[in-house]
């Protein structure tokens, strides 16, 4: 079409009836002259366009690309956005289909890329351009194998196709952005399940919208929802919906049900859009808490903190570990439960915080808002050996942070006065573990407190001094 073009265009010219003037006079040179901007000649544009050098629009010159051209950050079509999150075939039945669904060990995690009513009122989600298949069901919570969390988790049922007998609801209201649904069901209430089944997940599934997405959380706790304001808000410029107050149907361009999960406080950078790591999520905590010290160097003391539990595996002589710690030189910080509920506050104090001591348990998961090269401290009660290694552990290297572990001795364990020292509960834990979690679980998690031999653990504490590069006071 170019070529025609240019050839009528050069008929025009060699018969006089197209003028292309070349007068330094003329209306060009004066523009010139005055500052104003030349327009380039028909025919010299014609040219340019057949040889390539003049590339047609394909809605470059739209907002996008004006966007960018002002060096603005130009927003990705939400098809692209989604199918980061998944690979394989996975990703190309969203290309074809505009939907798809994973299914791990972990969680279900279903996309679709088109636009989708969601009923508030009966957690159903309505794919009107998908074929009519069955229907799936999904629990929006990144522990599918447990089945205690399950239980409190609200199925989200998934209709594909027009021709399902349940009748597709008239949209009460429409958004401009996708919809992600999980749940704040399951374990939340406790710290470690909050960060590992909710918060992580939440940061790799949706850090890569950059907060153009809308928060649908199903089991909605308000006292949850308050707690992690500061990271909701992050995620997203915009209002949770609470299903349960809202009752209405919402419609959205696509939508996300369910939340990637990579392992316990765990992030896979290669599985992750935008390949984020523990190392960013640690950067991302520190703006969304303003927390300002960067690594323990900078800071003035060396300031420990203690989590004392009220419950199970309690420290029985608490007092005197607090008091040993003290003349090592430490400035230590005793912490409740209650203490640690309001992150706002609690994270700044972490902050500022070189060395973090607890018996295995939820406390210690407040490691994320150490700073680089702070010290974590675990106290491994009998029997834990494999959940300390998995759960706080390997999570403590790979956020940067220095890692030591004191294993209780069976006279240190309240356990060896209730079973006496030839019982498998002290000879055997294995063997307790393989009549199932939940027997072993009442005995070495509920029914165990800790009176640590203060010696053997002044040796660990001043291996803690050592690796913040300090040296306790000389006896």
């Amino acid at each position: 079409m170019s070529l025609l073009l240019l050839e009528q265009t050069n008929k025009l010219y060699e018969h006089g009836k197209l003028k292309l003037s070349n007068d330094n006079g003329d209306l060009q040179s004066r523009k010139a002259e005055i500052g104003l901007k030349v327009e380039e000649p028909l025919q010299s544009i014609l040219r340019r366009l057949v040889r390539g050098k003049l590339k047609p629009s394909n809605n470059n010159g739209d907002l996008q690309s004006r966007k960018a051209e002002k060096g603005l950050k130009a927003e990705e079509p939400l098809q692209f956005i989604l199918r980061r999150l998944v690979r394989g075939n996975d990703r190309i039945q969203l290309d074809d289909t505009g939907f798809s669904c994973h299914s791990d060990l972990h969680s279900d995690v279903c996309l679709a890329s088109k636009p989708v009513m969601l009923d508030n009122k009966a957690s159903r989600l309505f794919l009107p351009f998908a074929e009519a298949q069955a229907n799936r069901t999904v629990r929006p919570y990144a522990r599918k194998g447990d089945e205690t969390a399950m239980q409190a988790v609200t199925p989200v049922q998934i209709y594909q196709g027009t021709n399902t007998n349940t009748p597709r609801p008239a949209c009460d209201f429409n958004h401009s952005v996708p919809a992600v649904i999980f749940s704040s069901g399951g374990f939340t209430g406790n710290l470690f399940h909050e960060f590992n089944e909710v918060v992580i997940p939440l940061f790799i599934t949706c850090r890569h919208f950059r907060s153009r997405l809308k928060f649908v959380i199903t089991d909605f706790k308000p006292w949850w929802a308050a707690k992690y304001n500061r990271i909701l808000s992050h995620l997203s410029g915009y209002d949770v919906i609470n299903p349960a107050e809202n009752g209405s149907v919402h419609c959205f361009p696509g939508a996300v049900v369910g939340l990637k999960y990579h392992g316990n406080l765990a992030l896979n950078s290669t599985d992750i859009p935008g390949g984020y790591s523990m190392f960013e999520f640690r950067h991302f905590l520190r703006q969304v808490y303003n927390l300002k010290v960067t690594n323990v160097s900078k800071t003035k003391k060396p300031v420990l903190i203690l989590v004392s539990r009220s419950k199970s595996r309690k420290f029985l002589n608490e007092d005197e570990m607090e008091e040993m710690m003290g003349e090592l030189g430490f400035e230590v910080i005793v912490v409740m439960p209650s203490r640690m509920a309001n992150l706002d506050k609690f994270s700044g104090l972490l902050n500022l915080c070189s060395v973090l001591v607890g018996a295995h348990g939820a406390g210690l998961t407040n490691a994320v808002f150490l700073p680089s090269g702070a010290v974590v401290v675990q106290v491994v009660p009998l029997g834990l050996d494999w959940a300390a290694n998995a759960y706080y552990r390997i999570p403590a290297t790979e956020m940067g942070l220095k890692y030591l572990e004191y294993k209780v001795d069976p006279d240190e364990s309240s356990l060896l006065a209730a079973y006496g020292s030839d019982h498998p509960v002290i000879t055997d834990p294995v063997s307790i573990f393989s009549n199932g979690y939940e027997a072993a679980r009442a005995v070495y998690v509920d029914e165990q407190n800790l009176k640590i031999n203060l010696v053997r653990f002044r040796e660990t504490m001043t291996r803690a001094m050592e690796l913040l590069g300090r040296s306790t006071p000389l006896k």
